[in-house]
């Protein structure tokens, strides 16, 4: 095998111009480089405080829910070509209602074997801390127009957690997921937005049986991943926003961190 003694190709502010709408690789590289570390990352997100996953405040700043092109996400959903993401609608508003499924066949809620018609599954556009974490991570999203938090899979007695706290899990690894306790030592990667301890809004730590029905309700998604990212091949760490953090909150999401093993 012969090496490569080329040096690698250093981007710099000058080589790679700033636009607006969702940021290019190499934008995302030069201007809103990784904050967070893959440990890091599944320290925030098993932290009981999904809010800890930030955006690049640079990056947020030129984010705009609700434009053309955000709600593009699945398009056969809208009234509106969105090919073209400069372009307002034809009333001039973009709403973020959309229509009830017209299908009486449809499922009542997603599942792990939830029909490819009722799903968009993307890369992320607006990245978590701007570039995925590290760049070799992919953050996709799962979009769908199913309900995922539905009584028929979270239970009442859990219900008031789920709605403050949300579902994450783990996929593909050997090893449990990075615990809550060595929270204050990630912490000073959130430093850019001022997070302290004081400042989590989360849940106490759940019972034997309340940890049981959250693992209930998570099941069905934790399924579906591990179907789509074979875990011979593929470590993932999982989340689904509660209603306070959803940038769309009339369409169901499910975001994954996924890396691949070596």
């Amino acid at each position: 095998m012969t090496i490569s003694s080329k040096p690698a190709t250093v981007l710099l502010p000058k080589d790679v111009p700033l636009r607006t709408g969702p940021p290019t690789r190499e934008e995302l590289l030069v201007y809103y480089p990784a904050k967070f570390t893959w440990t890091q990352l599944k320290t925030f997100v098993n932290s009981g405080d999904l809010g800890l996953l930030k955006r690049d405040k640079k990056l947020q700043a030129r984010l705009q829910w609700g434009k053309c092109d955000i709600l593009s996400l699945l398009t056969s959903a809208l009234d509106v070509d969105c090919n073209e993401p400069d372009l307002p609608p034809p009333n001039g508003n973009v709403s973020n209602e959309l229509p009830p499924l017209s299908d009486d066949d449809a499922p009542k809620y997603f599942s792990r074997n939830a029909p490819s018609e009722y799903l968009s599954i993307i890369q992320n556009d607006w990245p978590y801390s701007g570039n995925p974490v590290p760049p070799e991570i992919e953050h996709t999203l799962i979009w769908t127009r199913l309900p995922i938090y539905h009584e028929s899979l979270v239970a009442k007695s859990i219900s008031a957690r789920v709605e403050q706290d949300g579902l994450w899990g783990f996929t593909g690894s050997t090893s449990p997921p990075p615990s809550p306790s060595i929270l204050p030592s990630c912490l000073p990667a959130l430093s850019d937005w001022g997070i302290t301890m004081d400042k989590l809004i989360r849940s106490t730590p759940p019972t034997a049986e309340e940890a049981e029905l959250l693992r209930r309700a998570g099941e069905e998604i934790q399924e579906f991943i591990r179907n789509r990212w074979d875990e011979s091949r593929w470590e993932t760490a999982w989340f689904v926003n509660p209603p306070r953090l959803q940038s769309v909150p009339d369409l169901a999401h499910i975001h994954v961190f996924a890396r691949q093993k070596h």
